[in-house]
């Protein structure tokens, strides 16, 4: 029988360890999309590498919004 994590057992709340994850995963991907970035530009591709200069700055921007968040919920 298996039962869902929710806190219980990492002492995190589920809504409080999505926003920890996130937050990393938004992260990890912009570092990430950096290689492709330069991948592209090395291969003469700047279309591509335009493009994935906006996802990380969409990752970026994710990033930022959930450190807010975390912000507001350690604060409080």
């Amino acid at each position: 029988m298996a039962t869902s994590e929710t806190g219980e057992v990492t002492g995190t709340k589920d809504k409080d360890y999505n926003i920890i994850w996130f937050t990393e995963q938004c992260l990890s991907n912009a570092l990430r999309l950096e290689s492709y970035v330069q991948d592209a530009e090395r291969d003469g591709d700047s279309e591509l590498a335009d493009f994935f200069r906006r996802a990380q700055a969409e990752s970026r921007k994710g990033a930022e919004q959930g450190k807010e968040h975390l912000r507001k919920r350690l604060a409080g």
